[in-house]
């Protein structure tokens, strides 16, 4: 593992009213590192996610992508830097077809937009590049429908197909696997297996599902009511007795 962070939060904190949903988090992570980030229901995982992404702007603190300060970049200027995010909740073009969805993320990775479409060569190859992201995702034989159209699976299936696309060197997710079935999560489990094993890249990923976070995690961050209270190896961590008590209750199949 490189011994230089590809990103960080410096004191990071963001208040809404006298709440503080993340406070005082300073945390960094590495290529070639896939961190769990877990908590229980409102501890500030999506809203710290939120804040690295750019969609919330901190109260205090700053957030680094290598020696760069991108604390007041915009989510698109955080996109063209590096940053991929995948969303709880799928963030599609609704109306389009699910290849014009890729092609899309390929032309904005390629920063040319419509100026390719009329030149027949790099037509053809955002053409072979989408379709093999649709093929990695098991979503080839859907290519021309709607993305509205599709079961809820195959949506997460569709953003990750896009993310994949931009070839972000920071991948974000936030509950990949949230609303799928039991068919449908191992693909996308895979894809993320699989960027993972691309030691040049960094994974940050949101999860409650113990399964998941087992297979995954190189690194388990704990928050809870806004602040970090445990970092590192994931059986360590989830030996503590601090976080055993945050946990107490929840079961033993989920642990966020």
């Amino acid at each position: 593992m490189s011994t230089s962070p590809s990103i960080r939060t410096e004191n990071l904190s963001i208040h809404f009213g006298g709440h503080a949903a993340v406070n005082n988090v300073t945390c960094a992570f590495h290529p070639g590192e896939l961190t769990v980030i877990v908590g229980p229901n409102g501890a500030g995982k999506t809203t710290w996610f939120n804040l690295v992404s750019g969609q919330l702007r901190p109260t205090q603190g700053r957030i680094l992508l290598g020696e760069r300060d991108i604390t007041t970049l915009s989510p698109s200027q955080r996109a063209r830097a590096g940053i991929g995010r995948a969303f709880q909740l799928t963030n599609l073009f609704p109306k389009l077809s699910v290849f014009e969805n890729v092609r899309l993320a390929v032309q904005g990775k390629a920063r040319q937009g419509h100026r390719l479409l009329a030149r027949t060569a790099a037509l053809t190859t955002l053409t072979e590049k989408a379709m093999d992201f649709l093929e990695q995702t098991n979503l080839a034989a859907v290519a021309e429908l709607p993305a509205a159209a599709l079961p809820h699976g195959d949506q997460r299936k569709l953003e990750v197909a896009m993310l994949l696309a931009m070839e972000p060197d920071i991948f974000m997710f936030d509950e990949p696997t949230a609303g799928m079935s039991v068919d449908e999560a191992p693909i996308i489990l895979e894809l993320i297996a699989r960027i993972k094993r691309d030691s040049s890249r960094t994974i940050l990923l949101v999860e409650h599902k113990m399964d998941v976070v087992r297979a995954l995690a190189d690194r388990i961050v704990v928050l809870h009511n806004g602040e970090l209270v445990a970092d590192g190896d994931p059986t360590e961590v989830m030996d503590m007795e601090l976080v055993r008590d945050i946990y107490l209750g929840t079961g033993t199949d989920e642990v966020a």
